[in-house]
């Protein structure tokens, strides 16, 4: 059996930090971001099942949430800035984010790859949960905003206000929950947290 680079690679994941255009109080790399992106996803469908009466995979939009930044082991975090900013750029890093998720899974045996190719191209039946990850992603990115704040660093101040926007205009009901009964927590101390 030959060797299986994969998880190794996924592994690097901690060594990729975001929001490198900022000034940071607390750096964050993509391990944690990733890992918060899907349990927040996995509490969304969660929310969506219980109080909407959906049917959704929780456990796919977790792992789904898991893996959403792994191509950027290859390509880095790119600036949301630079990365939307106009259509033409935003195309091009698409394909270069499917170049890297395609250089990913190479990287795995064909036994394995199967496993992990609805993971990074989720099928059509769990287009919903795939929104889900994308509203996950920037709650956890309104998070970060949250923290800084709290840390007296006034530089995520714009990109707090356009996140939370942004979330709003994904209009996903579970989305909406989240913001309003989980995040206002994310503003209190330890000392504050009923634990």
């Amino acid at each position: 059996m030959s060797e299986i680079d994969f998880f190794a690679m996924v592994s690097r994941l901690k060594y990729i930090d975001r929001w490198a255009l900022m000034r940071n109080s607390i750096n964050e790399n993509l391990a944690e971001h990733s890992l918060e992106v899907g349990m927040i996803a996995h509490a969304l469908c969660v929310i969506g099942n219980k109080r909407f009466g959906k049917s959704l995979d929780s456990e796919k939009a977790a792992i789904i949430g898991m893996y959403h930044d792994v191509s950027e082991i290859i390509t880095g975090d790119m600036p949301t800035p630079v990365k939307y900013y106009n259509p033409e750029i935003k195309a091009a890093y698409k394909d270069v984010e499917k170049k890297a998720d395609d250089r990913m899974l190479s990287l795995l045996p064909e036994d394995l790859r199967e496993e992990y190719q609805w993971v990074f191209n989720p099928p059509d039946e769990y287009a919903y949960e795939k929104r889900l990850v994308k509203a996950a992603d920037k709650i956890s990115a309104y998070i970060k905003c949250i923290e800084e704040k709290k840390a007296g660093n006034s530089e995520f101040k714009s990109a707090e206000k356009s996140t939370k926007d942004a979330i709003h205009a994904m209009g996903l009901p579970e989305a909406e929950v989240f913001m309003e009964q989980c995040i206002p927590s994310y503003k209190k101390t330890l000392d504050e947290l009923k634990c």
